[in-house]
């Protein structure tokens, strides 16, 4: 598997910090996954999450700041 550059995984739009955050939610999503399936596997949730928003199966929506 291919290191993501952080950089890479963002498209200008959004911050590091909202990267992080999406990759954690989404990294327990799939650890939850797992764990009502009763799947027992050596891949870790969060490298599959990056996977996740590496390949835009999911994306940050962040509020645009309009006053």
């Amino acid at each position: 598997m291919k290191r993501a550059s952080l950089d890479d995984m963002l498209s200008g739009k959004e911050s590091r910090y909202a990267l992080v955050i999406g990759v954690a939610k989404r990294a327990r999503e799939i650890a939850d996954g797992f764990k009502e399936e009763g799947i027992i596997t050596d891949e870790k949730p969060v490298l599959l999450a990056i996977e996740d928003f590496k390949n835009h199966k999911y994306n940050i929506l962040e509020e645009d700041d309009e006053d």
